[in-house]
């Protein structure tokens, strides 16, 4: 197999970590070597391959250095594990006090053939709690000949005991291009074509992992016979076609709903995972708005991103990766996957952020004589703001520029007028929609000075910038002046739009059904023909 054929045999064949390899070499050409070291990182980076390198390092018959020749007995012993004076032990297999007794007891006597033992403890942090109270005095005080290299993928396990006695190395995950690209290398040198975009599909694939990077390409190969191509790496990996997710983006961007719902209904034609679409959509919504803060990756086509950049607004990214996100994960209580995925989709068009029309705009900043909205405040406030320039100064007013300062600060406070403290028909009265009308139909007013508010929102993306500039857009067109606004997310206990308007409407339907019980025509059906009203068939006139 692959992973193991072109697993490196020294320092310069080792695919990143170089922070560790750096490190190492230091301290081996240097003579300045540790009595233990810890190796941390996920499945896959490179732990006992490291440790098989430096036990090279130290035992080598050409000399001690960062440089193995890999041709010598100790160095061909320690690769094929039969190596007298090296081994290895995995403890989530030999996890007792009794193994580790052992293991130490053999420490103290000198190598057979090698200048050091070298003892590698895999996944240490499996070990029992004896295990480790066991070995901590070996870790503080060792033989001068013996090096350990302790593993494991979740340090937090180990205790500080024994962290406190090792020199610790973080092996980093692989990014994506770095698999790719050593992928590369390995096919060229196996004389197998490749197609570069199956390859990059494999580096996100393998999540940092080497080893599963050169486990998934072994799959790909016997898959696709020999020639590792886009489709079969998609087809294999269970990956969506790049083309959909092109469709769903031109039919979103064109706010064709029709064309959404005809996507979806093709994936399901061609039985597409529902689940990787919308987790694959969202990531790329993610490198989109990457590119518009000028981050692209290796991997993308920079001209479609940087196009995708410019014609969709950062807010509905914002907004777009959230439902995305947010649909993935409840796909499971959809009634089906196609149900959910489709209603997800729909979902993303309906909470496209909108601006408010440039007529109702303008038609918000010069308001009608006879307003409904607020009667009588609004028709104050404009003609004494018009007629404030043309007022004779009073002999101890200040000068001219302090006189202008005071008319900028009484300004907002006439204006102020115009709201007399009723949030929820402040809401009912704006003529919004989207996150807008969302954002004023869920707040809670905590403060308000003038025309400066400061409401709470149930949720994060109520309260995010774009959304917060747009509702003070709104509010400013609707009192024909500026508007201060600022949002925060917590638990809305007060009165809002949405429960003002629930409380209307269960006061509507109570009174509906004390009028169907007491009209005299219901009253004669129920008493001479035995009738009754069905529970929840009343219904008030909204008309």
């Amino acid at each position: 197999m692959l992973a193991r054929k072109w697993r490196p045999r020294d320092f310069e064949s080792l695919v990143g970590q170089e922070h560790v390899v750096r490190a190492l070499s230091h301290a081996l050409e240097t003579g300045r070597l540790h009595h233990a070291y810890l190796f941390t990182g996920t499945r896959g980076v490179g732990k006992t391959t490291i440790a098989r390198i430096l036990a090279k390092s130290l035992n080598c018959e050409a000399g001690q250095g960062a440089h193995p020749c890999g041709r010598c007995r100790a160095c061909t012993e320690i690769d094929e594990g039969r190596f007298p004076d090296y081994l290895e032990l995995d403890a989530a297999s030999n996890r007792g006090v009794e193994e580790m007794v052992q293991l130490l007891e053999n420490a103290v006597y000198s190598p057979v053939s090698g200048r050091y033992k070298v003892y590698v403890i895999d996944e240490v942090h499996m070990l029992s709690t004896h295990a480790f109270n066991a070995m901590l005095k070996t870790l503080e005080e060792p033989p001068p000949h013996v090096v350990f290299i302790l593993a494991t993928t979740d340090p937090q396990k180990v205790p500080v005991t024994v962290l406190s006695r090792c020199l610790q190395f973080n092996l980093k995950n692989m990014p994506p291009a770095a698999i790719a690209g050593h992928l590369v290398r390995v096919l060229q040198a196996e004389g197998i074509p490749a197609e570069p975009p199956a390859l990059a599909l494999i580096g996100r694939a393998a999540a940092g992992s080497m080893r599963d990077a050169l486990s998934l390409l072994d799959q790909a190969i016997a898959f696709s016979a020999g020639n590792v191509d886009e489709a079969a790496v998609r087809e294999m990996l269970g990956v969506v076609d790049r083309r959909h997710l092109e469709q769903l983006l031109e039919a979103l961007v064109a706010g064709d709903g029709p064309g959404l719902v005809a996507v979806a209904d093709s994936m399901l034609a061609g039985n597409a995972p529902f689940g990787r679409t919308l987790a694959d959509l969202a990531a790329l919504l993610q490198r989109i708005a990457l590119a518009q803060v000028g981050v692209l990756g290796d991997e993308d086509d920079p001209d479609a991103l940087q196009r995708r950049a410019r014609e969709i607004p950062a807010e509905d990214l914002q907004v777009w990766y959230q439902i995305a996100i947010h649909g993935a994960r409840d796909l499971p209580l959809a009634p089906d996957e196609h149900t959910g995925f489709t209603m997800t989709l729909l979902r993303l068009l309906a909470f496209r952020p909108g601006e408010t029309p440039p007529s109702a705009r303008q038609a918000a900043l010069r308001p009608p004589a006879g307003r409904v909205s607020q009667p009588g405040v609004a028709q104050q406030a404009a003609p004494q703001q018009a007629a404030a320039p043309q007022q004779p100064a009073a002999p101890q007013q200040p000068a001219a520029p302090q006189r202008a300062s005071q008319s900028t600060e009484q300004a907002p406070r006439a204006a102020a007028r115009a709201f007399d403290g009723d949030w929820p028909a402040l809401a009912a009265a704006l003529q919004v929609g989207g996150f807008t009308q969302q954002f004023m139909q869920q707040s809670e007013l905590i403060e308000a000075d003038g025309l400066s508010f400061r409401v709470r929102v149930p949720i994060r993306p109520l309260a995010e910038p774009g959304t917060v500039a747009r509702v003070r857009d709104a509010l400013a067109a609707h009192f024909g002046a500026p508007v201060r606004l600022s949002a925060e997310v917590g638990t809305v206990a007060g009165q809002t739009a949405a429960a003002v308007a629930s409380q209307q409407r269960s006061e509507r339907l109570q009174q509906a059904q004390e009028a169907m019980e007491s009209d005299p025509f219901v009253q004669t059906l129920i008493t001479d023909f035995g009738g009754r009203i069905v529970p929840g068939s009343v219904r008030p006139n909204e008309g």
